[in-house]
């Protein structure tokens, strides 16, 4: 059985085998946990959740605290962590619970992906719907996933010696390693529904590719505002206070070090990071509106302008308010659907479209 899939403007809609669309839907599926992983991280980051377990048990790890006094011994090993003492002195076991439980559901959910992602992968090898020489990019996804499990132990075990924070390198680290998973396996899926019929690419192919490394840059750079608090300072816009470009931004030495461990500055990039971004964007967008394009073309462009005008509304406002968590958390999510909405067109602009 083939399946017919919306063609290129102008030209028959294509047909893939349904089993290659089986394959596309197993990647999406996939897809769509990382993408909650990231924002359940997210949440975990912002609710102060994230060291509340001290240890990692990747096998045994799996099942919560079954009895109060297996909930005590937990709490016990917490009361000795750096947070503790420095932060949450006056908790209780209950209290702890509620942490405990967003760390766990975040770690719960990293264990549950690599499940719906090996056991399919298995399947569908063994009936050949994923052709042998497609085998290695595949495991490679999988050793990535399990990868990023050893980074975010990494990065916890960076807020359990002394001070009761994680790195902002290792935090950081940890969200591009994500997104990198996510953006490997929609491109594939991509190319899976989306095969390519002619090796000429859109003419606008290139400059799509360096808007989205823009956009990746700009989220890199959001990992070390959220792993610095550099969002809790300087909540005002567009000046940072009475400032444009605050005092003291370059304070630190080696001097190159104020980019990624000085607050101020690293608040100042992300601004401008953005609003660059937003101009950048708008500017590829009306660019490419007047050059021949094909109907998905169009449709990503369509995403493309409304996450990024979305994302700097949601980024002005969070800062303005202080970080609240909800909005903190929609502008992470949108952040990686902007990222969602640079691939689809970069994606959509490999093939010229039809005479």
């Amino acid at each position: 059985m083939r399946v017919a899939q919306p063609g290129f403007a102008g030209m028959t809609p294509t047909t893939i085998p349904a089993q290659q669309q089986r394959v596309a839907t197993w990647l999406l599926v996939c897809c769509a946990l990382v993408f909650a992983m990231i924002i359940l991280g997210g949440v975990t980051r912002l609710t102060g959740s994230g060291l509340s377990m001290v240890d990692w048990k990747p096998v045994t790890g799996i099942l919560p605290p079954l009895s109060e006094s297996a909930w005590q011994a937990e709490f016990d090993k917490y009361r000795a962590s750096p947070e503790y003492r420095d932060v949450n002195s006056h908790m209780d076991v209950a209290a702890f619970k509620e942490i405990f439980w967003l760390e766990y559901l975040h770690r719960l959910l990293g264990r549950l992906i690599g499940i719906v992602f090996i056991v399919p992968f298995v399947v569908f090898a063994a009936l050949g719907y994923v052709h042998r020489r497609d085998w290695p990019k595949y495991l490679l996804m999988f050793v990535l996933g399990g990868l990023q499990g050893l980074l975010g132990w990494y990065m916890v075990q960076s807020g359990l010696v002394d001070v009761p924070a994680v790195s902002q390198y290792r935090l950081t680290a940890h969200l591009v390693a994500a997104l990198l998973i996510y953006s490997f396996m929609l491109w594939v899926a991509l190319g899976l529904l989306y095969p390519r019929s002619r090796q000429a690419r859109h003419p606008w192919f290139g400059r799509a590719v360096a808007v989205t490394a823009l956009i990746s840059i700009t989220i890199v750079s959001g990992g070390f505002v959220a792993g610095l608090k550099a969002g809790k300072i300087f909540n005002t816009f567009p000046m940072m206070g009475d400032y444009w470009l605050p005092p003291g931004v370059m304070a630190l030495e080696p001097r190159w070090r104020n980019f990624f461990d000085n607050p101020a500055l690293v608040q100042f990039d992300h601004r401008w990071l953005a609003m660059s971004t937003l101009v950048i964007v708008l500017l590829l967008l009306a660019g490419l509106s007047r050059q021949r394009r094909s109907r998905r073309t169009r449709v990503a462009q369509t995403v493309l302008l409304g996450a990024v005008l979305l994302q700097v509304l949601l980024g002005i406002t969070t800062l303005l308010l202080h970080v609240p968590i909800a909005l903190a958390a929609m502008h992470q999510a949108v952040a990686v659907i902007l990222l969602s909405a640079a691939l689809l067109l970069v994606h959509s602009l490999r093939e010229a479209p039809a005479d």
